[in-house]
């Protein structure tokens, strides 16, 4: 980060892919606004071609502060927004920032501190759910949960320590532009395979606690299923793209959803106990659900086994529905790391 004034924080480039979030893109710039980074800073916004008010937002938004900026991201596809913002940007530290998340008091500060402590090219933390409402509280709870997500240390907490992939993430600009930016054949889990190139390219991820993000949850049933759906069908094209990627947390839905569907047809075709095993499953969602959801009002609480059901059930599903082609056509679009000078030498 040589690129800095004596005595200077470097300057920071908030990057942000929005499309459709009119509820939450106001609050989600406002928080980034409000860091109070002794550095230099500006917010580039990728606008897709939203159909409610994110437009109209944005602009206010420019009007209101000179230090906010958009670009067009006519695909609307989240990689190619990404890559459109770095571009349009300038500075050597790019934050990357969704439109429907707001940073913690000090994120930026502690990223950057962090990223000159541990020498990383990137460093993230915990994307820490936060509901609105009776369901949000419910997949809020869900998303936070081991029973929910695994042991993810980005949804669940953990040691600082190095990592496959952080949530976000606040970048080196080096780094960014040594790799070529973000592959934009990854619609979903464009993250990991950015990473997994600055690490093959010998760079470290960084995960810490001390970042925090707070994110919005899908606002339904059938949001929530997409977004689901979407993670286990590109979670599998990972798995191709990447062989010994995978490991028992991602197949776990799967399974679930395989033996869920077999325990149906052999009850209902032969025998009562094929039953025993979609009953054990809602038994033991229920049974999680109650420490998942302490501290929260009863409706919220009730709801919380629907969203681990959709989680589990629509990933699952996901993954095991994720086409061969799509696979082999991002496979086809393999980037190889690209080393570095020093790392050359």
């Amino acid at each position: 980060m040589n690129a800095k004034s004596e005595g200077q924080p470097p300057a920071v480039s908030v990057i942000m892919p929005v499309l459709n979030e009119e509820r939450h893109l106001r609050e989600a710039v406002h928080a980034i606004l409000r860091q109070e980074y002794a550095g230099e800073m500006e917010v580039v916004v990728a606008l897709g071609p939203s159909t409610d008010r994110t437009d109209e937002i944005a602009a206010e938004l420019v009007r209101e502060d000179p230090r906010v900026h958009t670009v067009p991201n006519p695909t609307g596809r989240t990689p190619a927004a990404l890559n459109a913002a770095i571009k349009a940007s300038r500075h050597p530290i790019v934050v990357r920032v969704d439109g429907h998340a707001a940073l913690s008091p000090g994120y930026i500060t502690t990223a950057v501190r962090l990223l000159e402590e541990t020498g990383a090219m990137n460093v993230g933390g915990i994307m820490h759910a936060e509901g609105q409402n009776d369901w949000e509280h419910a997949v809020a709870a869900a998303m936070t949960s081991k029973i929910g997500v695994g042991n993810a240390a980005f949804h669940t907490g953990g040691d600082a320590q190095q990592a496959e992939t952080v949530y976000l993430g606040v970048f080196r600009r080096e780094a960014l532009e040594q790799q070529g930016g973000y592959n934009e054949e990854f619609i979903r889990a464009q993250d990991w395979e950015l990473n997994f190139r600055i690490r093959e390219a010998g760079g470290m991820i960084w995960f810490s606690p001390e970042l925090k993000v707070s994110y919005r949850p899908r606002p339904s049933v059938r949001a929530l299923a997409k977004q689901y759906k979407d993670y286990g069908r590109w979670r599998h094209v990972v798995a191709r793209y990447h062989e010994g990627s995978i490991n028992l947390r991602y197949l776990a839905p799967p399974t679930a959803v395989c033996a869920i569907a077999a325990g149906v047809v052999v009850g209902a075709a032969l025998t009562p106990w094929g039953f025993v095993i979609p009953g054990g499953y809602v038994a033991a969602i229920a049974a999680g659900s109650v420490p998942a959801g302490k501290g929260l009002p009863l409706k919220a609480r009730l709801r919380i086994p629907v969203a681990l059901a959709t989680m589990h059930m629509s990933w699952g599903w996901g993954f095991l529905t994720s086409p061969r082609s799509l696979a082999e056509r991002v496979i086809a679009s393999r980037r190889p790391a690209v080393l570095g000078e020093t790392q050359r030498a």
